[in-house]
């Protein structure tokens, strides 16, 4: 029962990412980040104002970062680093591009696992944890 449950947790949470990464996207290829001039840390507020359940702002990662070419964009699962207390310490880098550009953006959370009976370990993390990440490479709107 706990491997069914701790499975469900991590698949809603999961789809939940995708979803606000789609619409944390539209904000950048429309040109509104653009446009407003966003900071990096009022764009990861407004993805973190999209989140209703299940994470903290804290906890979340956005790396967004433009792309030369569709076969360069990077959309590959980073290696993190922890510092000495066990957070995060990676630099994000914060890029939105201008019209046409290629960008690729990547929303990630290090979700919490409790190991199930059997062995049952939903962790792809060294420290036990799980990396959940969505990403989205698109193309930015020719006006933006």
């Amino acid at each position: 029962m706990i491997a069914v449950i701790q499975t469900f947790l991590v698949f809603f949470a999961q789809q939940t990412l995708e979803t606000v990464t789609r619409q944390s996207a539209r904000l950048v290829l429309t040109g509104q980040v653009q446009a407003q001039q966003m900071t990096q840390a009022v764009f990861k507020q407004k993805v973190c104002d999209q989140v209703v359940i299940f994470f903290t702002c804290s906890g979340l990662m956005v790396d967004m970062q433009v792309a030369n070419a569709w076969s360069s964009a990077n959309t590959a699962t980073p290696t993190l680093t922890f510092d000495s207390k066990g957070a995060v310490s990676n630099v994000w880098q914060y890029n939105p591009g201008n019209a046409g550009d290629i960008v690729v953006l990547r929303v990630m959370y290090v979700w919490p696992v409790v190991l199930g009976p059997l062995g049952f370990n939903l962790s792809n993390l060294s420290n036990g944890n799980r990396l959940i990440m969505s990403s989205a490479a698109f193309q930015n709107e020719p006006g933006s």
